[in-house]
């Protein structure tokens, strides 16, 4: 490895938009994220669909689609 070069590596509050953080290394010593796997739909099992002017429910109507009520 090359001297002066690389950046420094430091201990880094990784924190995202839920308020969960947590400790690590990283060149930056705060790191904001906006979605981390305790929040994630993957990870939580929780599927949210963000409709933006109607355009879900309208393809549903159109192609006869009904929502499961679980």
């Amino acid at each position: 490895m090359k001297a002066e070069i690389h950046p420094d590596y430091v201990d880094a509050t990784i924190t995202c938009g839920c308020g969960t953080s947590w400790q690590t290394r990283a060149t930056k010593p705060d790191i904001r994220i906006e979605i981390c796997s305790t929040c994630h739909p993957f990870f939580t099992g929780e599927q949210r669909i963000v409709d933006t002017a109607g355009r879900v429910e309208r393809f549903r109507r159109r192609y006869g689609i009904v929502e499961d009520e679980n």
